[in-house]
């Protein structure tokens, strides 16, 4: 059964499925979609087209949906699609896309947006990432899968963050930070790898021991990159996980954050 509180202005248009919860004094629009067993709290304001899968829960005071922060958008109709199993806690702003960027704002599954997490237009992200309180995504930023996002990270446009990648608290990234590394610093900088979530993906010790041997490869040896690419064993370009790490690499269009090269930043 939805249960809408008396307060709340919710649009005749808008959609919501069975069991969906509105708050009190929250504002859904006419264009919104939202999934079954849904629960919206007190004060929100989800607008715009936007899509809400099942099972989210999103905190008082969060804005959904609203204009993107772009002297470029001029009103359009573009889209903010939300997945299932996402927690969006207070004062989170998630904006739709823009006509120039391809006009879609994509959030997959199960990830949790922290206090203060903006999302900016055109963002593509992924399943079961966690971002601490205050990160800020620029528009067309793209996070994988299951990447930790410390607090008051900020990301610039068109960033790439790779799967199981961790970025510490305070980063500012200006450059792709490949799969399974943990960046850090301003301007972030490669340091090791995040072994932890790693390990918490399944990934077993042999496989974990594999991704140190590439990384060591490409980050702390002499040569060029796209060089030291090319001359990596076969068995473990092989390896499906080591295969996207360096097609990551290779499609990057911003370019790679740097490592620190000192004795003992590859011991993680």
């Amino acid at each position: 059964m939805t249960l809408i509180h008396p307060t709340a202005v919710v649009s005749k248009s808008a959609e919501l499925e069975e069991g969906v919860q509105v708050g009190p004094y929250s504002v859904i629009g006419p264009n919104v979609k939202v999934g079954a067993g849904t629960w919206i709290a007190s004060h929100v304001v989800i607008e715009g087209y936007t899509q809400i899968g099942r099972d989210c829960r999103i905190f008082q005071f969060a804005s959904i949906g609203s204009a993107p922060q772009d002297l470029k958008y001029k009103g359009e109709p573009t889209l903010l699609v939300i997945g299932s199993s996402n927690i969006i806690r207070e004062y989170v702003t998630i904006q739709p896309g823009t006509v120039q960027g391809g006009g879609r704002t994509t959030v997959g599954n199960g990830n949790l947006f922290m206090a203060c997490t903006h999302v900016g237009h055109d963002c593509v992200i992924g399943n079961q990432n966690i971002f601490a309180n205050n990160v800020g995504l620029s528009g067309h930023v793209t996070i994988y899968d299951r990447a930790v996002v410390g607090g008051m990270v900020g990301v610039h446009q068109f960033c790439r963050i790779g799967n199981s990648a961790m970025l510490s608290g305070g980063t500012m990234v200006n450059q792709d930070v490949p799969p399974f590394c943990n960046a850090q610093g301003d301007r972030a900088k490669l340091r090791g790898l995040n072994t932890i979530g790693m390990q918490r993906s399944g990934f077993t010790k042999e496989q974990v021991i594999d991704v140190r041997k590439v990384y060591r490869h490409l980050f702390l040896g002499k040569g060029q990159l796209s060089e030291k690419i090319d001359t990596l064993p076969t068995e473990l370009k092989a390896q499906v996980h080591i295969g996207q790490m360096i097609d990551f690499i290779k499609s990057s269009t911003r370019g790679i954050c740097s490592p620190v090269k000192s004795s003992s930043v590859d011991q993680d």
